[in-house]
């Protein structure tokens, strides 16, 4: 599985960091990406949905390996 979903259970600490920090820069380049997309005329809609529903994914899975590596706090 690609997002680790899996496999993170057996992930160290370290490399949970590594992979949340490649996910947070795959996800900084589909916004520029997104956003030269949009800028041209005519741009295709279609492309730029697919981009931005990728850009959700990798912040579900940002948010699943941030939760993670911060301990739990019960208040």
């Amino acid at each position: 599985m690609n997002d680790f979903g899996h496999e993170s259970g057996m992930m160290g600490q370290e490399d949970l960091r590594r992979r949340l920090e490649e996910l947070r820069s795959e996800h900084r380049d589909l916004d520029d990406v997104i956003a030269r997309l949009a800028e041209a005329t005519p741009f295709n809609q279609l492309q730029i949905q697919r981009l931005k529903k990728r850009k959700l994914a990798l912040k579900d899975q940002m948010t699943r390996l941030e939760s993670k590596l911060l301990p739990d706090i019960i208040a």
